[in-house]
């Protein structure tokens, strides 16, 4: 399919590369020209010179036969923008913006506008390698509320169904991480030694998970 970049930077440049080496067609738009020396030599790609919001250079790119518009420049605001007149203009369905002011991402994902939070992805990323084991979440939603954390668990607690585990924590489990593999459980799948838990829920509420996930199963579970 056809692929649309805004911002040819060192994110924008490697998403063209992927994208070119996995058999798509892609376009990617900047600014500054000097900033197309990121590409490698042989780039089959269009590179086209303009800001990524103008409705004529997002037409050189090809945008009205694109399946996804990727904007990530290194400006929030036009990121934004680019996003929107990609969607609400050319009516593409796949967009997705970088920003680097989390606090803005509520507001642009109820434009619907999906949206990757740099600053605070990067933290978490950070903090998941200096900190203790399921002491960060693996993923959070842009408004901060929802995250997907990996939960340790009471041995008291294998043999038992995900759905106990799901009741007891109040909490969904998303997946778990079996011998290196992802499972989605089932209403029959049971906790076996070694399995990883994945639990995705609101954050507020994580402290509680932990402590009732940490602790054997009450006479209730069983």
């Amino acid at each position: 399919m056809h692929i649309v970049i805004m911002g040819c930077g060192r994110v924008g440049s490697t998403l063209a590369h992927i994208l070119e080496d996995n058999g798509h067609s892609v376009a990617i738009i900047d600014r500054d020209p000097q900033a197309f020396r990121r590409l490698r030599a042989g780039f089959r790609g269009r590179r086209v010179t303009g800001m990524g919001f103008d409705r004529d250079v997002l037409g050189e790119a090809g945008i009205e036969s694109a399946a996804a518009f990727v904007a990530v420049s290194s400006g929030d605001n036009s990121n934004i923008i680019s996003a929107r007149v990609a969607r609400e203009m050319f009516g593409v369905e796949n967009v997705v913006a970088r920003i680097y002011d989390s606090r803005r991402a509520e507001v642009y994902q109820r434009l619907g506008i999906p949206t990757v939070a740099t600053v605070r992805w990067t933290a978490d990323q950070i903090l998941r390698r200096v900190l203790p084991e399921g002491a960060e979440p693996l993923w959070r939603d842009p408004t901060g509320t929802v995250i997907l954390a990996e939960v340790p668990f009471h041995p008291g607690w294998i043999g038992f169904r995900s759905m106990a585990v799901e009741s007891a924590a109040g909490a969904r489990v998303a997946f778990v991480n079996r011998m290196g593999e992802a499972l989605v459980p089932k209403d029959d799948t049971v906790v076996q030694e070694g399995d990883i838990l994945h639990l995705i829920a609101a954050e507020n509420d994580m402290e509680r998970i932990n402590k009732v996930l940490s602790s054997a199963p009450s006479d209730e579970e069983h």
